[in-house]
């Protein structure tokens, strides 16, 4: 049995994330491979009690350390408890957000330091990095109007602003120059065209890796 894939999808909130990962989803359930859909922070019993820390915009005056030490905390229990269990088991796991999202959002946009944040990310996920990252690239006016149309209530993250969320997008650009393994799709496309894209990238990855697909 071959091992599973990890597959990351990042991008600012508003992106389509979403959307395309429930596509995926359809199509790997229709080509036979089990997967396992995971997200950041969160995903455990520890890390949804971080998450709704992280979240609750009650606690605006947090501390930007305290903030990265939180995400690295939940990163490292779904290491642990599900990402690495489930890859050995032969599940592909695809994550809504892994390390690449504190790489731009405390290590740039916060300016706590890219080489500090990468440094806590290996030690948090034991040297695991995702096989695929999609990087679903979309200014930010475009993305807070979607997220106006979805009519959802900010978190403490999505209320940060639009210049800050202009400089995570910057730092996941940065990010993106500096990996191979970061497919940046322009999310602007119709959600088709980009689905397509990103189960042909999928295809080819469980093809190399044994599947039958």
């Amino acid at each position: 049995m071959p091992q599973g894939l990890f597959i990351t999808f990042e991008g600012i909130d508003g992106c389509g994330k979403s959307t395309q990962i429930a596509m995926l989803e359809e199509y790997l359930g229709s080509a036979g491979v089990e997967f396992r859909r995971v997200r950041e922070p969160g995903g455990t019993s520890v890390g949804e009690k971080i998450r709704n820390v992280l979240l609750d915009k009650k606690n605006d005056n947090m501390d930007p350390v305290c903030e990265l030490l939180l995400f690295e905390a939940a990163r490292a229990q779904i290491t642990s408890e599900v990402i690495k269990p489930s890859m050995e088991q032969g599940i592909t796991v695809i994550s809504d957000r892994f390390f690449d999202s504190t790489y731009a959002y405390q290590g740039y946009a916060r300016k706590l330091g890219t080489d500090v944040v990468s440094d806590l990310n290996l030690t948090a996920t034991g040297g695991l990095k995702p096989d695929i990252t999609f990087l679903l690239d979309l200014d930010p006016v475009t993305a807070l109007a979607r997220r106006g149309i979805r009519g959802e209530a900010e978190d403490r993250m999505e209320a940060l602003g639009m210049e800050f969320q202009s400089a995570v997008r910057a730092g996941y650009l940065d990010m993106a120059s500096r990996d191979d393994r970061i497919r940046v799709i322009d999310a602007s496309r119709p959600r088709d065209e980009i689905a397509s894209e990103i189960i042909s990238v999928t295809k080819e990855s469980l093809i190399a890796r044994g599947y039958k697909v």
